[in-house]
């Protein structure tokens, strides 16, 4: 019900918001884009999130399904998450769901969910894909073939693979899959490890000694260096503020003390102490609390494996306490780890004039503490300061209550090692070496594997960048940049498209909004290398050139069209031009399209991807036709009908150009140049742009414009362009009467030397 009343609102809310922006949407792009992200804050704060429980995975799978001979199923009261199959009183199976026990996070940021039985020998008796939001099966490979993948995992043999040396795996995971498929792999592989080990089967020991095989310890290689809001913030800085009244309340759990207490102390509103700690033998908290200085000479002091404190205080209440003399001991606290109770003494502490972090308050203690090297203490493992407050009830008498400041290192300054298995090779626990876990992230390998295709692609996109930087030296050898923009476009369709099935589409725009929803990772973005790199030059440059650098140049469909274009126009095809006034009202389709999806994907992403079918990118390109015949009977109607209007489909049903399109209007430059002239009354460029981006006044549409560059070759063609015809003829003219001139004066000067030498003959 929660996420129903969630619905209906956001469906309500978002139905207003694309209201106002359809209205300003003919008046004033910026403004429309301003009401566009305004709905998608107000919109995204309310999405509803998913999380797909085993109850409602065996609703969508029945168990026969996983185990034909199954007869009931009953949950493991020690891990709800994993169910017991049974055939009568013989157990014969578990069946679980992958993201219950390993990360199955795949691309859109949400698990994959898939099914898994296996049995007691552990053998994967059967697996299911139960449900996904992954936007690289709608627009990469058909879901078929990755139910075949997931198929070739029944009958694998989980007990033998943990004691083989290497994993084969049932498929081409680096040339002949996706990343969606990596990413069901690992976490199918590596839960059915899990459960083997869990429950001991097929004679495996169950909780083998795997988890000794790991250490946890800092990751000193974090040294950056944080001001004091964002250590409060992240929590390498823990703080314990205590008032008079909280210090009553606790003695008053004393049986008598009430009453004396709180005529002792007075009101009881006022601060008693605001006490901090962390744990500055880390790089990063030593550095940014202590200073580079302070924290170099504090390395220099410790041993190997020793660790510092840092407390600071304000308030009336001293930590330190009256026993704090030359050579004597604390006796107002304690740090405790475990059974250990560590007491500082004099020669533990150095007193510090202050913090040194930015944005650090003034404290009245500042004080920095070395555990001492014969102290066990293990810095990953939680640990508490215990601040002991006393009071006299009489002449000798005293009541004491504690107050603990609870401390644990932040998981981000942590990193995990493998260690290796010193254990009898006869046992069946297994080595780092035998286990079938990467040691570098899946993303890492991803991009290892890509690697020549990444340094094809870098260097594609910085010609790219170089044709646009020099694009005015360019536009003056026409031929040059003809022959540059055909060879890189059919390296587009080719290389980016065919080849690498590297193709944007609006599925990936929701998909990056979703996972803002629902919690953002990197990780999750950077297992597609292609799709992340050209993601990435994209949002460059559309701070530079907008929306064109892609959709003209780097869009394998785009490209597709304008060659099949070309071909059209090299065999006469003819060509119809869109009247200006149908063309304008047309245009906005692809941005009412675009809408629509988005505001579907904010409630059901899934949906949004099959609506996002209107996008042909995945026929025509990843897939090359091969599919059912009304998909590519839609991509075929798209391609004829730009045989005969110049890129048809970018101009009018787009939605990825569409999205392109709006925070393009935030380019810092306009490179493109214009005459005076230009609409008023020359209409050249605006007759002969392949998109009609120019508008009949003269000036040029970014929002539609795909930076073909064909406007600025006849910018600097004095045999087409009117202005650049004019000077041309000018010039000649200046010329012409300049060399009639010089031939007058040869003439003269000729007829004058003929003269002379006549006379000089005469005499």
């Amino acid at each position: 019900m929660r996420h129903y009343a969630a619905s209906k609102i956001s469906t309500h809310n978002l139905m207003i918001n694309i209201n106002i922006m359809k209205t300003y949407w003919t008046n004033n792009v910026a403004t429309m884009s301003k009401y566009f992200f305004i709905c998608l804050l107000s919109t995204i704060l309310i999405a509803p999130t998913y999380a797909l429980e085993l109850n409602e995975a065996l609703i969508k799978t029945p168990i026969n399904e996983l185990f034909p001979n199954a007869e009931r199923v009953e949950k493991d009261n020690d891990r709800p998450t994993i169910a017991k199959v049974y055939k009568g009183s013989e157990q014969i199976g578990l069946v679980y769901l992958n993201s219950a026990v390993v990360n199955s996070t795949g691309y859109s940021g949400k698990p994959i969910n898939v099914l898994i039985g296996l049995d007691m020998e552990g053998v994967i008796h059967n697996v299911r894909l139960v449900e996904h939001h992954e936007p690289i099966i709608l627009i990469g490979i058909p879901e078929s073939k990755v139910t075949a993948v997931i198929d070739s995992y029944i009958g694998m043999d989980i007990v033998a693979l943990t004691r083989s040396e290497e994993r084969k795996l049932p498929y081409d995971a680096l040339s002949g899959a996706t990343v969606t498929v990596r990413v069901i792999d690992d976490s199918i592989v590596r839960s059915a490890i899990k459960l083997a080990r869990w429950y001991g089967l097929g004679g495996l020991k169950a909780e083998a000694t795997n988890t000794k095989n790991i250490k946890v310890e800092i990751d000193k290689d974090q040294d950056d260096v944080s001001d004091w809001t964002e250590l409060l913030t992240n929590g390498s800085v823990k703080r314990l503020k205590l008032s008079d009244d909280d210090v009553e309340a606790s003695f008053a759990e004393v049986s008598g003390t009430k009453k004396q207490i709180r005529n002792r102390r007075g009101k009881a509103e006022n601060e008693f102490i605001d006490l901090y700690t962390a744990l500055v033998s880390i790089p990063t908290m030593g550095r940014s609390l202590l200073g580079d200085a302070e924290y170099g000479n504090l390395v220099k002091s410790l041993n190997p494996g020793q660790h510092a404190i840092i407390i600071a205080a304000n308030g009336p209440f001293s930590f330190k306490g009256s026993g704090y003399v030359r050579g004597g001991i604390f006796d107002r606290f304690e740090v405790i780890q475990n059974d250990n109770a560590i007491r500082f003494r004099d020669i533990h502490h150095k007193k510090l004039r202050q913090i040194a972090a930015i944005g650090a308050p003034e404290f009245k203690d500042v004080d920095l503490f070395q555990i001492p090297a014969d102290i066990e203490f293990e810095p990953t493992q939680p640990w508490h300061i215990e601040l002991l407050v006393s009071r006299e009830t009489g002449a000798r008498d005293k009541v004491f209550t504690t107050f603990n400041l609870n401390y644990q290192i932040p998981q981000h300054y942590l990193k995990t090692i493998e260690l290796p298995n010193e254990a009898n090779e006869s046992s069946n626990s297994l080595s780092p070496s035998q286990l079938p876990e990467e040691e570098t992230p899946l993303w890492k390998s991803l991009w290892q594997d890509k690697l020549w295709q990444l340094i094809v692609l870098s260097l594609a996109l910085v010609l790219l960048s170089w044709i646009f930087f020099f694009q005015v030296w360019l536009a003056q050898r026409p031929r040059l940049l003809n022959k540059l923009r055909i060879g890189f476009l059919l390296f587009t369709l080719f290389g980016i498209g065919f080849y690498a099935n590297a193709q944007l589409s609006v599925v990936n725009i929701f998909t990056v909004f979703n996972a803002l929803a629902t919690g953002f990772d990197w990780s999750y973005f950077l297992m597609d290398p292609l799709i992340f790199i050209l993601w990435g030059s994209v949002a460059a440059a559309l701070l530079f050139w907008g929306r064109g650098a892609y959709c003209g140049w780097l869009c394998p469909f785009g490209a597709l069209q304008e060659l099949l274009n070309k071909v059209a126009k090299a065999f006469k095809v003819p060509q119809i031009t869109v009247p200006w006034g149908i063309h304008e009202r047309l245009w906005s389709l692809k941005y009412i399209i675009f809408l629509v999806l988005f505001g579907v994907s904010l409630h059901s992403l899934d949906l949004a991807e099959r609506l996002a079918e209107v996008e042909p990118f995945k026929t025509a390109i990843i897939l090359k036709f091969v599919r059912d015949w009304p998909f590519v009977l839609f991509a075929v109607a798209i391609l004829a009908a730009g045989l005969f209007i110049e890129r048809f489909y970018c101009r009018y049903l787009c939605p990825l150009g569409a999205a392109l399109a709006i925070p393009a209007r935030l380019r810092m430059f306009d490179w493109l140049k214009r005459y005076r002239q230009c609409g008023n009354p020359c209409q050249q460029c605006a007759n002969e742009c392949m998109v009609q981006a120019i508008h009949p006044e003269g000036q040029i549409n970014p929002n539609e414009c795909i930076y073909c560059q064909h406007c600025q070759q006849l910018y600097y063609d004095d045999h087409r362009c009117p202005v650049m015809l004019q000077q041309r003829l000018k010039r000649e003219r200046r010329e012409s009467k300049v060399s009639a001139n010089t031939s007058d004066i040869a003439k003269k000067i000729l007829s004058e030397i003929k003269q002379d030498r006549k006379e000089t003959i005469d005499e």
